[in-house]
């Protein structure tokens, strides 16, 4: 039988004003009191950077540079949602200068962050516009969305998109400049570099998917809603947003009937969940698998060793899975 899908929806556009209203917003998190962060350098003279994990840890390198020095909560390799702040990571919270991190994405961090008293928590939630994607997302809403994010279905993936990646890149830029006064001629330089950087990515992804032979792909779990409907595509996950849930035997066959209906040719697996059931489905189905990643964290499996270079190895990804005229 073959599935037939409501109309997708057309994408809401974020006015200027409205990402400088957030990204007002995302700075109110820093310290009301006018006296600079960088009085509490370390003794390499760096600001203190902790990051919840490698998004934002990409942003703050990228953005501070030789004036950074950056900590990463979340090991290489460890699944970022999973993840349990240590007494020790307290503790580097406690001296840091800076936090970024992703509120809704990791409840620990959420905790450890609001329970600390550093003086500039950027929360790169409030810097954009979150959105509410479930199993499918692109086409018509699905029964099986999950609870994750702060509030019910809010899907926290927003770095996938390189469009929103680069609007939480403008706040971070700002909350380095206000933490770190001195050298925010810097910051804002380097700002405005990543961001010409993520503008380049975001053209390659619309010029490499306008025209595919499917709109439709399908993966683990929902982690690709953002970037779907960006470029117009349809992403079917196995499981909702909690890469932990189990897909019920309903959902399964579904994908099986969307798979035939729509010339799906790849289930999509990433590196740091266990990919047996991407490749259950495929084997049922006669699918091929591949890697697409969510760039949660880097390791010796992703393909590349930054986020543009995963980004880009992504897009060829799709491609080839698409089917690119």
């Amino acid at each position: 039988m073959n599935v037939r899908r409501s109309p997708r929806p057309s994408r809401r556009l974020i006015s200027t004003a409205a990402v400088a209203g957030t990204t007002v917003l995302g700075l109110t998190v820093l310290s009301a009191c006018g006296s600079s962060a960088a009085d509490g350098k370390n003794s390499d003279g760096k600001l203190d950077v902790v990051a919840s994990f490698y998004p934002m840890q990409y942003l703050a390198e990228q953005i501070g540079g030789d004036h950074v020095a950056v900590t990463n909560l979340t090991e290489p390799g460890q699944e970022p949602h999973d993840l349990e702040v240590s007494a020790k990571q307290r503790g580097q919270l406690e001296e840091a200068d800076v936090a970024v991190y992703l509120k809704g994405l990791q409840p620990s961090v959420d905790e450890a962050i609001s329970q600390s008293g550093i003086g500039a928590k950027v929360d790169a939630a409030t810097l954009t516009e979150l959105e509410k994607h479930g199993s499918e997302v692109g086409g018509h809403a699905d029964e099986h969305d999950h609870d994750h994010g702060g509030e019910e279905g809010t899907d926290p993936h927003i770095w996938l998109d390189p469009v929103k990646y680069a609007e939480v890149a403008e706040g971070v830029g700002k909350a380095l400049e206000k933490a770190d006064p001195d050298h925010a001629a810097e910051y804002k330089k380097n700002t405005a570099t990543l961001v010409e950087k993520l503008d380049g990515l975001n053209k390659k992804y619309e010029a490499g998917l306008k025209s595919t032979d499917s709109k439709v792909f399908i993966t683990t779990h929902a982690a690709f809603g953002y970037l779907a409907e960006r470029y117009g595509l349809t992403e079917e996950a196995i499981s909702g947003l909690d890469p932990e849930s189990e897909p019920s035997a309903a959902r399964v066959k579904d994908l099986q009937k969307m798979a035939k209906a729509d010339g799906v040719t790849t289930v999509f697996y990433e590196t740091l969940v266990s990919d047996r059931t991407a490749k259950t489905l495929a084997g049922d189905t006669g699918l091929k698998t591949a890697v697409l990643d969510p760039i949660e964290g880097i390791t010796e499996k992703s393909q590349g060793d930054d986020y543009i270079a995963v980004m880009e190895s992504n897009l060829a990804a799709l491609q080839k899975a698409l089917g690119t005229k």
